[in-house]
Parts: C-alpha cells; structure tokens; sequence
C-alpha cells in the first residue's frame, strides 16, 4: 500500500469533494445527496486513478500515470459536517483502515481544467476491492462514467441505496 492509498484524516479544514460517479451532476445520487447542499461543482480531474465499472456504480483505484474524470464539489457553508457523514455512509466509509469499507475517504490533489491543483476528499476502492478490481475488474477507457458504455449520453438510472452496515458484511 502506497502512502496515497493508505487511508488518512489528517485535515480538520473542510475540504471540497471529487466525485466520479452516480455523485456527479445529472446521476441519480447527485440529485439524492447533493442538490441544494453545494455551492459549487466544478469539472475536474483525478490523477494517478483508473475507474472500474462495478455493479451499477464505479471504483477508482490508485494506478500511477491514468486519470479519473469528475466534478469537484464543495459543500454549502453550514451543511459540510452533514453532507460528509451522508457521503461516508453512501460510500459505506466507517472510518480510517477499518476492515468493513467499501471505499476509503482519502485527500488527493485534483486538478481543474486550468491545472491548478485542488485538495480534495475522494472516495477509493478499498485494498482488497481494489486488489480484485486490478485482477478481474472491467476498466472504464478514459475513465470517464458517463462514457462507460461508449456512448456519451448514457448516465445511470438506479440509485445507490444506503443500507444498514452490519458487522461482517463484504460486498458481493
């Protein structure tokens, strides 16, 4: 495990969000979790990442010399504390190292289409996710979600449900 990958909180300042996903705007998650909260969602980049396809949602994983494309999204003022604990439980995110992750939260730089570089929370694929995501998982080329499928227009139409985290559970 890099020190990129390892999870870490070392910030206490509020950071802005790089999502990639169903999170983006016009995904189904992006109008649950999102709409009304931000101030501002700006295009953005993820570098050293590659994007799998999951089963209805995608992962990114740390890989050196790729690049993930998202928006980065910063919360409204008052509305952080809130928004970060609704999209650590979408994210099934139960804090740093902990064995029953989905995804670890973790502070990468992403860059805005001017270059400048931008601190941001970003959920990865966790270790062993994304050790099966490199063995057998299916890449998403350019990694972009909305071009998945090839076709530009195509977004996801089924949300993401919050379920219960229960001791034990792994995903399928």
């Amino acid at each position: 495990m890099t020190s990129v990958e390892r999870p870490q909180e070392t910030t206490t300042v509020p950071l802005p969000f790089f999502v990639y996903g169903t999170l983006r705007p016009g995904e189904v998650n992006h109008d649950l979790f999102l709409r009304g909260r931000t101030v501002s969602e700006e295009p953005a980049i993820l570098p050293d990442a590659a994007l799998y396809d999951g089963p209805g949602y995608p992962y990114a994983v740390h890989r050196p010399g790729t690049t993930v494309v998202g928006e980065l999204i910063t919360a409204a003022p008052g509305g952080y504390g809130a928004l970060l604990a609704a999209l650590d439980q979408l994210e099934e995110y139960e804090g740093p190292g902990r064995p029953g992750n989905v995804y670890d939260r973790i502070a990468r730089e992403a860059l805005r289409p001017d270059g400048t570089a931008v601190r941001a929370w970003v959920y990865l694929a966790s270790p062993l996710i994304a050790r099966d995501l490199r063995e057998r998982g299916a890449e998403i080329p350019g990694g972009d979600w909305f071009n998945r499928s090839g076709d530009p227009s195509r977004h996801s139409v089924e949300p993401r449900h919050v379920l219960p985290i229960m001791p034990g559970r792994r995903p399928a």
